[in-house]
């Protein structure tokens, strides 16, 4: 399964109210796309997933990296991860990039909604239903965001409706029963 839209998750599809943007290839070692979470990827252990990325529209000038749960018990999903300013070189962080608060490559994190500026495993509350983690690459068309490190991940996702070229989705999904 790689649709990330499907009838088990009651969450919304995220960016279907936003517009419609050029994907590029997006691949993980450590998640295959649609398959369960493996346990690093879940909390308490929250190792971010290794990415890499090729193929980026023409222009591109940095890099934002996001994780967000649609399916979260809340109005406004869970964001677990949001780093940004990640220069236009860097096409891979490895697994566990996501303990540094700039990636080890220089970028911004925010804070997340657990609070902390590394990303944060998936955690669904127990029994509720299966929850999607969507894990996105965003191509930016500046090399530096002026957002406030203190902002929070929506600012962010705010700021790459005016500057995102391309999108890029790759996801897993976790119960807890």
């Amino acid at each position: 399964m790689t649709d990330y839209n499907d009838s088990r998750f009651p969450g919304p599809d995220p960016y279907a109210p936003l517009k419609d943007l050029p994907s590029f290839t997006l691949t993980s070692t450590d998640l295959d796309n649609g398959a369960e979470l493996s346990e690093k990827l879940r909390a308490p252990e929250s190792v971010s997933p290794q990415l890499s990325w090729s193929d980026v529209p023409e222009g591109t000038k940095s890099f934002a990296v996001t994780c967000f749960d649609p399916d979260a018990p809340t109005a406004s999903g869970f964001w677990h991860w949001a780093a940004f300013n990640i220069p236009a070189t860097v096409t891979e962080l490895p697994s566990n990039a996501g303990a540094q608060e700039d990636l080890g490559v220089g970028a911004v994190s925010l804070k997340n909604d657990s609070g902390g500026r590394v990303h944060y495993g998936a955690a669904p509350p127990p029994e509720h239903a299966p929850h999607r983690y969507l894990y996105v690459v965003h191509a930016v068309d500046v090399e530096k965001l002026d957002i406030d490190e203190d902002a929070t991940p929506t600012v962010l996702g705010f700021n790459l409706h005016f500057h995102a070229l391309g999108r890029a989705i790759v996801w897993g999904w976790y119960e807890n029963k």
